[in-house]
């Protein structure tokens, strides 16, 4: 079937969707569990009545700087044959952003939605597909919404999220009529997206205001990032299973770069081991660490609570802000720019 527009208007002017109720049928799969785990451990995502493995797979920088397209294609075809099928990206993932350091400077652009395009036209049925908003002005994230469609070769998304919300202006902001928040809730109601959420990767106290200005399904959260873990414990956390919505991990391999001794594999099993989070958001780019991310699902079991306090008392210092190359003035990673 041929690919159509999907936005009428703006929402300003009132939107509407061409052919809604024909969107509505069209889905991706039978069943909210019409997926394959290929027998990875499952949990219940929040109170979205599906299923997903422990392990999502992250299409963000490190995907974006994969050598080449087949290769990325090659991973994600792997991926999705050994049961990761919650794949999660964003409309400003590409590989202008997070250059590794044993990495030439690309080129050409390569924009992660594209790429995973190219495998989601021809096996939408077996993936949970999630990608991610950026702007913040309405008829901008309508824009970026319908590109992001475009790109990723489907007329309709599993999960909607807001990217990377970092101040409680940006949540007044969204908030006001009209704004990205009614944008999401409209597109879940009209079933272009199944479900919505967002992203943080700093202080969770606003997290919690956030919460309650929309029916948000999920919230994909920072734990080795910008801030202490503890406050996402303590303050994030149990509000979001108080709502019964999804929670994820990602940056839980962050320090390994940082801190002596600490390896890919323990942050891991660590963030695994924790209580509250239903999955974690893992960046891969490589067959070989798609394997390396497998092995440690099939085999899982969580680590005793002296093995936990052990890594504990090692992401101690990371978590001073003087150790931290990115709580500096001026260094970017992925999207964002540290201001102090």
């Amino acid at each position: 079937m041929e690919r159509r527009d999907f936005l009428k208007t703006t929402v300003g002017a009132g939107f509407a969707l061409v052919g809604a109720k024909l969107l509505a049928s069209e889905g991706t799969g039978a069943d909210l569990n019409d997926y394959d785990p290929k027998g990875l451990p499952t949990v219940m995502f929040g109170s979205t009545g599906v299923r997903i493995p422990r392990i999502v797979l992250g299409l963000g920088s490190r995907f974006c700087h994969m050598d080449s397209d087949q290769e990325s294609y090659d991973m994600l075809n792997y991926a999705l044959d050994n049961g990761l099928y919650y794949w999660d990206t964003a409309h400003t993932y590409d590989n202008t952003i997070a250059l590794p350091s044993w990495k030439s400077k690309p080129t050409e652009l390569v924009i992660s939605e594209v790429r995973v395009g190219e495998v989601v036209k021809k096996r939408r049925k077996e993936i949970f597909l999630s990608t991610k908003v950026q702007a913040r002005e309405p008829d901008e994230a309508m824009k970026q919404i319908e590109l992001s469609l475009k790109r990723l070769q489907t007329d309709k998304l599993d999960m909607l999220k807001i990217h990377g919300v970092e101040t409680m202006d940006e949540v007044n902001q969204m908030s006001q009529k009209g704004g990205v928040i009614d944008i999401l809730t409209r597109l879940k109601e009209e079933k272009v997206t199944r479900f919505i959420g967002f992203s943080c990767h700093v202080d969770a106290e606003f997290t919690v205001e956030l919460l309650n200005r929309a029916p948000f399904d999920d919230m994909l959260i920072a734990m080795n990032h910008y801030t202490p873990r503890r406050k996402h414990l303590g303050i994030a956390w149990p509000a979001v299973k108080e709502k019964k919505m999804g929670l994820l991990l990602m940056k839980a391999v962050r320090p390994k770069e940082t801190i002596e001794g600490l390896h890919a594999t323990d942050l891991v099993k660590y963030a695994l081991s924790l209580d509250g989070p239903d999955a974690l958001a893992l960046g891969m780019d490589s067959i070989e660490v798609v394997k390396s991310n497998l092995d440690i699902l099939r085999n899982f079991q969580k680590l005793p609570p002296e093995r936990m306090q052990q890594l504990a008392q090692q992401l101690a210092p990371f978590y001073r802000h003087e150790n931290l190359e990115w709580m500096q003035k001026g260094y970017t990673d992925g999207n964002w720019s540290c201001r102090a």
